[in-house]
């Protein structure tokens, strides 16, 4: 399998989707759709992931994996199948700031590791609010760029705490990691680093919840 996740991960790398494709189709010989995505393309992710924090890979190929795994996603684990099933109501936002692309990153990267989630686009706080009581959302994912924008989840943690919501935070962009306490001050329960760190985030947080 080592071998089948470096090819496959080699392929998304140079953006080549015919043969990504023909490596996850390979897999599933062997391995259950959910399978395959979880020992073949999260880890392969995951590893695209960790390059691209080392800089040698560019941020438009972790994107464009992120999108051809979502692809193949989609075709394997269709909306009704039901190893999707048994998942925490889940949605991502961006928190009053204008640069989704990260969100967008972390989104593909999602789905293409198995998992729905809404997803909210830009929003600010008493809009997210309503929006995640409505939904009922259990899992709340937070993109930011800015500070201010940053400082703005404890808001929303504290007035969804208020209104006795169960519901799990994860955070992540640049001022969280330029301080790495940060995540804690503003009441998140967690923050990834990277788009491949939300997926091991949120399989963590289901595990506690069964």
């Amino acid at each position: 399998m080592e071998e089948l996740i470096e090819r496959f991960r080699e392929s998304l790398e140079s953006l080549d989707r015919i043969q990504a494709h023909a490596l996850f189709k390979q897999a599933q010989l062997g391995l259950t759709p959910i399978e395959a995505v979880e020992q073949l393309v999260v880890p392969a992710l995951n590893q695209i992931g960790a390059a691209w924090q080392a800089g040698s890979v560019a941020l438009s190929q972790v994107y464009m994996s992120g999108r051809f795994c979502e692809e193949l996603v989609e075709q394997a684990l269709p909306f009704s199948d039901p190893d999707r099933k048994n998942q925490p109501r889940s949605a991502i936002v961006v928190l009053s700031d204008y640069h989704l692309l990260g969100k967008r990153i972390v989104y593909s990267v999602m789905r293409a590791s198995g998992f729905e989630l809404f997803d909210y686009g830009r929003m600010e706080v008493d809009e997210l609010v309503e929006r995640v009581l409505i939904d009922n959302v259990q899992v709340l994912l937070i993109s930011v760029l800015m500070l201010p924008s940053a400082l703005k989840v404890r808001e929303v943690s504290e007035r969804l705490r208020a209104r006795r919501a169960s519901i799990k935070i994860g955070v992540g962009g640049a001022p969280f990691l330029l301080d790495d306490q940060l995540w804690q001050e503003v009441g998140a329960d967690a923050m990834g680093h990277s788009a491949a760190d939300a997926a091991g985030i949120v399989q963590r947080w289901m595990e506690e919840m069964r």
